[in-house]
This record gives structure tokens, C-alpha cells and sequence, in this order.
């Protein structure tokens, strides 16, 4: 059976600042590198076909790390729809300042809720709506010719992912927390149903 394995980019240097980030283009920090190369270790062996990421940097980087210490050499196909969720006017901004001025409430739902977006940015049902028709074009796609596909990515992004996947409801999946680096190794049916999913650590 096919298997998908998501991970979600390493720590990068807003995660590090506690700021949030969204399309911002930022790096990783040397956790996150660490933290990847973790990743590659742990999926050396692993049998991968394609490999998918987004146009930020910090997933791209991710995966070059995870191919070079996995010794991991597939093609690799970049696409924005898996991008972060666009935090829209919050990115760049600490969250402890805007918990400040907003108040802790507001501030969980503009980072937990699951269709109320930030001013100017996206929900995680818009980033779902953005990444889940990629998905089932292109890596559901590879998966149904039996290919094993590596997709690393970010938070909500893999978020949108897993909820289809697992068949989660939103406040399911607004509860399940994605470490940076982790990799989720899914068993999957050449449908692209869910037999069973792994976590490597």
C-alpha cells in the first residue's frame, strides 16, 4: 500500500520570535535545521517516489535537509497551495503584543478558530479550500499510481491535509497539534482512504 509522509517545515526564526509568520518568506533558525535533519535520519530507508513542498523557504529547506540526511534523491515539485496559512495583517507581529492589545481571546481565535480569518488573511477553512484541491489533484494523484509521496509543508497547511485524512471534524482538528520536524508516516489505500498512521520520533 501507498504511504504519505507529511512534515511540517523546522522551527524558523519567527517561530523562534514568536511572531507570526504566513506567507512572510522567512528562514530556518539551526533548530529548525537540526530539526530536519532529525527527520531525514528518521525516514532513511523509506521507500519515496515524489516529494512535494510549498514556495516558502523554510519548507524548501526543510526538504533539502531531509533528502540530504536522509540520502533521499526523488523529484521534487513546489507548489504555493501548500503555503502557511496567510496570516494577512497579524504577519510579522509578536503574539504576546497582539494578546496585549487585543486580548487572549480574540487572539485564540484568530489562531485557532476554524472559518474566522484575521484582517486581511486567511481562515483555516480558506487554507483548506486553497490546499485540499492541490492535494487530491497531484499528490492523491501519485497515490492512486501506488507512489509513496513525501510532502513537507507547514502547520495548517498539513492541518487541512490530516482533517481530510482522518476524517476530522473542526474542532478535532483544531485541538491536534503538528511539531515542527515530526514526520507522519500514513498507510494509505490506493483511494487515498486511511488504513493507519505512524509517528516517528
Amino acid at each position: 500500500m501507498p504511504k504519505l509522509i507529511l512534515v511540517r517545515h523546522g522551527q524558523s526564526l519567527w517561530n523562534l520570535e514568536n511572531r507570526f509568520t504566513g506567507w512572510v518568506d522567512v528562514p530556518l533558525t539551526a533548530q529548525g535545521e537540526a530539526e530536519a535533519r532529525r527527520a531525514g535520519e528518521l525516514l532513511k530507508g523509506h521507500s519515496i517516489d515524489v516529494a512535494y513542498t510549498s514556495g516558502l523557504r523554510r519548507a524548501q529547506e526543510t526538504l533539502r535537509h531531509i533528502m540530504e540526511a536522509g540520502e533521499i534523491n526523488v523529484p521534487v515539485i513546489r507548489d504555493a497551495a501548500l503555503n502557511e496559512r496567510d496570516y494577512g495583517d497579524l504577519a510579522g507581529l509578536n503574539k504576546d503584543d497582539m494578546r496585549a492589545k487585543y486580548g487572549e481571546e480574540q487572539v485564540h481565535i484568530w489562531r485557532r478558530s476554524y472559518d474566522v480569518a484575521p484582517p486581511n488573511g486567511e481562515s483555516l477553512k480558506d487554507t483548506r479550500e486553497r490546499t485540499l484541491p492541490f492535494f487530491e489533484r497531484a499528490v492523491l494523484g501519485d497515490i492512486k499510481q501506488g507512489k509513496d509521496v513525501l510532502v513537507v509543508a507547514h502547520g495548517n497547511s498539513n492541518r487541512s491535509i490530516v482533517m481530510a485524512l482522518e476524517n476530522l471534524t473542526p474542532d478535532e482538528i483544531l485541538a491536534k497539534e503538528l511539531a515542527t520536524g515530526v514526520p507522519l508516516v500514513y498507510d494509505l489505500n490506493l483511494d487515498g482512504t486511511m488504513n493507519s498512521v505512524e509517528i516517528l520520533k
